[in-house]
């Protein structure tokens, strides 16, 4: 198998990176660190330490400097899961799930996975089955259905549900064989213009501007990680649309939030004046609805030249799956993850990784891959678009290999995690939170904003320099 720092230089040198920067990354720590038949630690480390560096190449185009770079295992696999240790004012998170959610037999002896958590995604399920929103509702009702049909049903009405595969059937599926062609991180050229200057700052990543427009960790997560590295972050979002509470104060750590309603023309234009003063616009959209909009990356580039346009999907922006709606969750069920974890750890049924990990990788690749192409904008000019998938992040991970006997592996207790916390005030209360896993010797990452509630600031860029 593959050391991590092999994956790291994979990963590093595939997006155009020197070959000679890895010699001042240090990664620490041994696998495995959580309970799992997959390398899920040597993800979190890696792809944390890919962000890390891409900062590091800015800031030393910006400044001159090199710098050291360190990040220890276990603190990148507390960070993949930093939802779950965050604390407000003592507190810990309530039900993460919606209370119809969760795995469920059909008719013909498979499972199905539900994600329920926004109410429409819930209501489109229900008009489906017919049945009213409780667990044994949906259960007597899946029993009426073939698991493959339902889900196609499903989806096609609204809903986003998965039905477990294994890694095999899964990968004979004509979609799995339209992303086997893809890469991990797509970077293309998509406009011509000049190439943009540094703005003046400190950190790496200060002045430049970020919308995010994204909900449900892996874009956030994204957001969060330009920010950590002193990039002004907008996060844009609709007072009209559900929210998980905890997910945005998680999240939201270095963040500026402000409120456009993209279904109005006011809205809209306040999203095109922000844009036309932004680097990166880093979105989470199916691409017809982001089209529609009038914010495709054609578009983009047109109210904005030089813009870097950050696309995150579920299954990927190739094969006929392209267009369905997913979370990690789902992707985990689909492609193989939750079968395979299910039948390494005894279990009857699906059984999840132990952290979101496909959206948290995908986070910090989303952030890697934004921040090559605005070096790479900084040096050939042009309109950029990057591309990344909650499906390519699994064949990734699928690729490390996997760990005999993971599941003897104790979880991470809150022992092992007290070192990698911290204490900072924010706009809910007083936050226990993650800090950042990436150590730079130069520029040290920290978040110089603190979470708030969504709508807290006005739809304007603050002054540079």
């Amino acid at each position: 198998m593959q050391t991590p720092r092999d994956i790291l230089a994979d990963l590093w040198t595939s997006t155009g990176g020197e070959a000679s920067a890895l010699d001042r990354v240090t990664l620490s720590g041994e696998e495995p660190q959580l309970p799992s038949s997959f390398r899920v630690a040597a993800a979190a480390q890696t792809s944390i330490a890919a962000a890390a560096m891409a900062a590091a190449q800015i800031w030393q185009q910006r400044s001159g400097q090199a710098q050291d770079i360190a990040v220890d295992m276990r603190h990148a696999v507390v960070e993949c899961r930093s939802e779950r240790y965050l604390r407000v004012d003592g507190k810990p998170p309530g039900p993460g799930w919606d209370v119809i959610a969760g795995v469920y037999k059909t008719g013909d002896g498979r499972f199905v996975r539900l994600h329920t958590n926004f109410p429409h995604h819930r209501e489109a399920v229900c008009k489906v089955l017919d049945c009213k929103p409780e667990r044994e509702a949906v259960q007597a009702a899946l029993t009426k259905w073939d698991g493959e049909t339902f889900e196609t049903a499903a989806y096609a009405a609204g809903g986003v549900v998965a039905l477990m595969r294994s890694r095999e059937e899964w990968s004979a599926a004509p979609h799995a064989q339209a992303l086997a062609e893809l890469p991990l991180i797509s970077i293309e050229k998509i406009g011509d213009a000049a190439p943009k200057s540094w703005p003046p700052g400190e950190r790496p990543l200060s002045g430049l501007r970020v919308l995010d427009l994204s909900r449900v960790i892996a874009g956030p997560v994204a957001g969060r990680t330009l920010a950590v590295h002193g990039a002004d972050v907008m996060l844009i979002s609709s007072p009209n649309l559900p929210a998980i509470h905890w997910l945005t104060i998680d999240t939201g750590r270095g963040k500026l939030t402000s409120f456009a309603d993209l279904k109005t023309e006011q809205g809209r234009d306040v999203l095109r004046g922000l844009l036309a003063q932004a680097d990166i616009f880093s979105q989470g959209y199916r691409p017809a609805s982001i089209a529609a909009l009038g914010f495709s990356p054609e578009d983009a580039a047109r109210i904005s030249p030089g813009i870097v346009y950050v696309s995150l999907s579920a299954y990927g922006h190739a094969g006929p799956w392209a267009p369905r709606r997913g979370f990690d969750s789902l992707v985990q069920t689909t492609t193989g993850f939750n079968h395979a974890e299910g039948q390494a750890a005894g279990v009857d049924g699906p059984k999840e990784l132990p952290a979101q990990m496909l959206d948290h990788a995908t986070g910090y690749l989303m952030a890697f891959g934004a921040m090559m192409a605005r070096a790479r904008q900084s040096r050939e000019g042009g309109s950029w678009h990057v591309r990344v998938s909650l499906a390519q992040t699994g064949n990734w991970l699928w690729k490390f290999g996997r760990v005999p006997d993971g599941f003897r592996t104790e979880d991470l207790t809150g022992e092992a995690v007290a070192p990698f916390m911290e204490d900072v005030p924010s706009g809910f209360g007083p936050l226990r939170s993650v800090r950042h896993a990436a150590v730079l010797s130069k520029t040290p990452a920290f978040w110089a904003r603190p979470a708030m509630p969504l709508g807290s600031h006005p739809p304007q860029w603050p002054a540079r320099g």
